[in-house]
């Protein structure tokens, strides 16, 4: 299986909510989607409301046509409220490597 889109995210939860953020983001229908090959989520071991996704899609436009689902626009709205400030994407395409949780 190729992957030829990814992404690696960082957001800020509102002070105290990362365990919140974190239990959302470990239950998004993305990790359903066979297109979705990679998703991982992680936090800063300094800062427990900075968390970071990383997210590894087949093609641009499986991830586009997934986030264009009533099912993930469900999921964006309830992160909202959750995060502190703008987060930020960097472009990231997984080459290999290994996750064994």
């Amino acid at each position: 299986m190729t992957i030829d889109h990814g992404f690696h995210a960082t957001m800020t939860a509102q002070p105290g909510r990362g365990d919140e953020l974190i239990r959302l983001l470990l239950a998004a229908p993305s990790l359903k989607n066979e297109d979705c090959v990679v998703f991982l989520v992680g936090r800063s071991a300094s800062d427990s409301d900075v968390v970071h996704v990383t997210e590894g899609w087949t093609t641009p436009e499986a991830h586009s046509a997934f986030f264009a689902t009533a099912e993930a626009q469900a999921l964006v709205a309830q992160l909202q409220p959750l995060l502190a400030g703008e987060s930020v994407y960097t472009d990231e395409v997984p080459v290999g490597g290994k996750a064994a949780l």
